[in-house]
């Protein structure tokens, strides 16, 4: 490169940072900062099963509760329970493989509008969904034989629900104060219906 080419290049470098000093800055010179979307991450973990460590429990940062393993799972109150009462909850997940819902399992998780149970699951325990709130509308699968008493009572938004053609025995207060119910599907299975089954 000549003397008179360097000299070129030098004034037109000096002009950019000149341009710069005054607040000015070419598109090309400028680099946007680039965003990428944060991954899913765990919260916290630990054991639910009826034997310890047959099932176990991953909350993630988007508020989705992962159940998996086999067996069933241990019943819980607002003492034991780790999800109990958690705002955090959002979405349940429920491997197959693992055979019955606790008692009071998701007790008060009012931020709860989604639950995804398999086929694996025969039985859903006493007051299991009581008072999720968020809840909407749930679909319990035909593996289901037993429903706890109280288990959906005070589900205050609770719509839609199909009782699956293996239950023969509705239980005490199960839809008990669920007063935005209007769709209920009950099966030629049903011999009996507790007290207070779907009182307001």
């Amino acid at each position: 490169m000549n003397l008179f080419k360097k000299t070129a290049v030098l004034l037109t470098a000096a002009s950019m940072l000149t341009v710069n000093i005054f607040g000015y800055m070419p598109i090309n010179l400028f680099k946007f900062p680039t965003f990428t979307a944060s991954a899913t991450e765990m919260v916290e973990s630990g054991e639910c099963g009826a034997q310890g460590d047959n099932l176990t429990w991953i909350l993630d940062n988007e508020g989705t509760l992962t159940i998996s393993g086999k067996g069933d799972m241990m019943n819980l109150n607002s003492f034991s329970s780790p999800w109990s009462e958690d705002d955090r909850i959002k979405k349940v997940v429920i491997k197959n493989g693992v055979t019955s819902i606790g008692e009071r399992a998701f007790y008060l998780c009012r931020s709860l509008t989604s639950i995804i149970i398999p086929d694996s699951v025969t039985s859903i325990g006493k007051e299991a969904f009581s008072a999720c709130t968020s809840l909407t509308s749930i679909t319990i699968p035909d593996s289901v034989i037993h429903i706890g008493s109280g288990a959906f009572s005070h589900c205050i938004a609770l719509t839609t629900i199909t009782i699956p053609d293996g239950v023969t025995y509705i239980d005490e207060e199960v839809f008990v104060y669920c007063t935005s119910l209007t769709s209920i599907t009950i099966p030629k299975s049903i011999e009996s219906i507790g007290e207070d089954a779907f009182a307001h």
